[in-house]
């Protein structure tokens, strides 16, 4: 099968398309976008999204207008290799060095939005110093912010003023994808990435589970056992939806062998 044909059989995921398949991908996308001054929204599922889902409309709606969705959860991972497409899991907190070392070379500017305001300034510092990159601005808003208020409507204009060509928007799930949504009407030419607690990593603020931990996809008990009240309740949540998820995969599953089999 050539990259093209690759590139077109996407694993759905409670309605939700996965078409990127590696943090390699990922990036070379988000900068081709760039380039072309597009306005698009990048999103990282996993199964706490896919919970989400189906409780927030807006949230759906924003998914569903996502230019490139990745596959955050180990889960989700599974699926995609059981419906034969070799993806790799691509978190936020995968992107922001990779995307920042690309836009560093190509003169795309950057705007930081979310966390606070000590976080985004030692982040932008390391990003500068790291990659040469154009930091156009940043912005902290309150501890609760929310995507339809006149302080969305003022970091909106901030980051529309500042002529950004990319935008990480670190407000965790479903925030930062509802307001990056509202974005792709009302910015030109910017690329909102919606990247959780990804400034905090790269500032030193929060810890991240170590490589290996990533790699054998144990991240998420790593950040429970760190967190089991607050995180204990939402991981059982995510592993109750395992099964219909399965349940939904099986005919794709079967699609996809049926037509290598012919």
């Amino acid at each position: 099968m050539n990259a093209h044909a690759q590139h077109q059989r996407n694993l759905s995921v409670d309605g939700i398309a996965v078409n990127i398949l590696s943090p390699t991908h990922a990036v070379s996308s988000i900068i081709a976008a760039a380039q072309s001054g597009d306005n698009f929204s990048v999103c990282t599922l996993n199964l706490d999204h896919v919970v989400q889902l189906d409780r927030r409309p807006d949230f759906r709606a924003a998914y569903q207008r996502a230019r490139l969705v990745t596959a955050d959860g180990f889960p989700i991972v599974l699926l995609s290799r059981l419906l034969g497409i070799p993806v790799r899991r691509t978190t936020g907190a995968d992107l922001v060095e990779p995307v920042c070392r690309e836009a560093g070379k190509k003169g795309l500017s950057v705007f930081l939005l979310g966390s606070n305001k000590r976080t985004l300034s030692m982040t932008a510092g390391r990003l500068k110093n790291r990659f040469g990159l154009g930091i156009a601005g940043t912005y902290a808003p309150g501890r609760n912010f929310n995507p339809y208020s006149a302080e969305a409507d003022f970091a909106i204009n901030r980051i529309r003023e500042s002529g950004a060509r990319l935008c990480f928007v670190a407000l965790g799930a479903p925030r930062q994808e509802v307001f990056a949504a509202r974005c792709l009407d009302e910015l030109n030419g910017t690329g909102m990435l919606c990247i959780g607690a990804a400034l905090d990593f790269i500032a030193g603020t929060q810890a991240r589970a170590n490589t290996a931990v990533q790699n054998i996809g144990l991240e998420w008990a790593w950040r429970m056992l760190r967190e089991p009240r607050r995180l204990g309740p939402r991981y059982a949540r995510c592993l109750a939806v395992v099964p219909r998820l399965v349940a939904q995969t099986v005919p794709q599953i079967v699609t996809a062998r049926m037509g290598r089999a012919a």
